[in-house]
């Protein structure tokens, strides 16, 4: 089992990011990857803080995700630093999580956004030619989340988060499905954890879209736990089922592809529909909380979803679901969308 040594959630927390800091590092430098608009409202200070008690050396991430995982290896390979601290969103944390997984130095996870239970996972989505794809890392050091910040971002990265948290619904029955047809692992403990996570979601998801008070607390607790899941089990299983396979084969196919968690909250209300699950329980929820809950709101077209549906099993033909049992065709995901209320 993999979990995170520190976990520290609460409001002004830039003091608490130094000192983990310097608790993860040993007292050896630090380097701090962030991105330009999480430096501006986050980054900066507490770089400034956590400066003023060790050699620091920060670095601004740019848009090419394979380039900058080479640049931060070289800046690691370099000088020796006793940790690496991400501060920012999605795209910050999975590259600077890869790279000092990759260094051997320990990784603290700051996020300014809940959109993503990347945040406190062992798993770190990289790009490689063109193609986004998901690696096993090591579990973050520690995780600092400044609800603070994290409540100052656009709702939709909250409502991402929660499409992310509602897989947990359709992923755990996956997990069971394969356990029974293919033999594999199925951890109990790991499985209850994230299923937790999604109904946190279902019973909170009117005080989240209306972004009641401690309510984004609620969700950032979910996607921790959720994380911490992932480190119990050992793999993403326990997260990510057949529509985080549909939300890969739709990045896969979009040149600019909705966010993961609002592409993964619709392919769970179409999951949820295949697994003959409570599907409107799923919509009514994403839609509670300002999420996507049909195409026309995710801004996908139909012929796409259908070639996602289609594509997805073959992904990842080793990790089975509903859509390796079901074998659907493209009639066949069409009638489904128009029965599930998706078009």
């Amino acid at each position: 089992m993999w979990l995170p040594n520190i976990i520290i959630i609460g409001r002004g927390l830039k003091d608490k990011v130094a000192e983990v800091a310097l608790t993860a590092s040993n007292g050896q430098p630090v380097l701090i990857v962030t991105g330009k608009t999480a430096y501006s409202i986050y980054g900066r200070t507490v770089s400034e803080a956590i400066g003023e008690r060790i050699d620091i050396e920060v670095h601004q991430v740019g848009a090419d995700f394979s380039q900058e995982l080479k640049i931060i290896h070289t800046i690691l390979s370099k000088k020796r630093f006793g940790a690496v601290v991400g501060i920012g969103g999605g795209k910050v944390i999975d590259i600077s999580k890869a790279s000092a997984h990759k260094a051997g130095v320990r990784f603290v996870s700051v996020p300014t956004v809940a959109s993503h239970d990347g945040i406190a996972s062992p798993m770190a989505s990289v790009m490689d030619s063109s193609q986004l794809y998901s690696i096993m890392v090591s579990m973050p050091f520690a995780i600092v989340a400044d609800i603070d910040t994290i409540e100052k971002a656009p709702h939709r990265y909250v409502a991402s988060g929660c499409g992310d948290l509602v897989a947990k619904y359709t992923a755990v029955r996956d997990w069971k499905l394969s356990h029974k047809i293919t033999g594999e692992y199925f951890g109990d403990y790991a499985a209850s954890l994230a299923y937790m996570s999604a109904e946190i979601i279902f019973k909170n998801a009117k005080k989240i879209g209306r972004r009641e008070q401690d309510s984004i607390r609620t969700v950032v607790e979910a996607l921790i736990s959720a994380g911490v899941a992932m480190g119990i089990a050992g793999s993403s299983r326990p997260c990510s089922g057949s529509e985080h396979l549909i939300s890969h084969a739709l990045s896969r196919l979009m040149e600019e592809p909705p966010l993961h968690g609002e592409r993964c909250g619709v392919s769970t209300i179409f999951a949820a529909f295949a697994q003959k699950a409570a599907w409107k329980k799923v919509k009514s929820a994403l839609s509670s909380v300002g999420a996507p809950s049909n195409l026309s709101e995710l801004g996908v077209d139909e012929q796409t979803f259908v070639k996602a549906v289609v594509m997805a099993p073959d992904i990842r033909p080793d990790r089975y679901t509903i859509l390796h049992k079901l074998r659907l065709t493209e009639s066949d995901v069409r009638q489904m969308l128009r029965d599930a209320e998706l078009n």
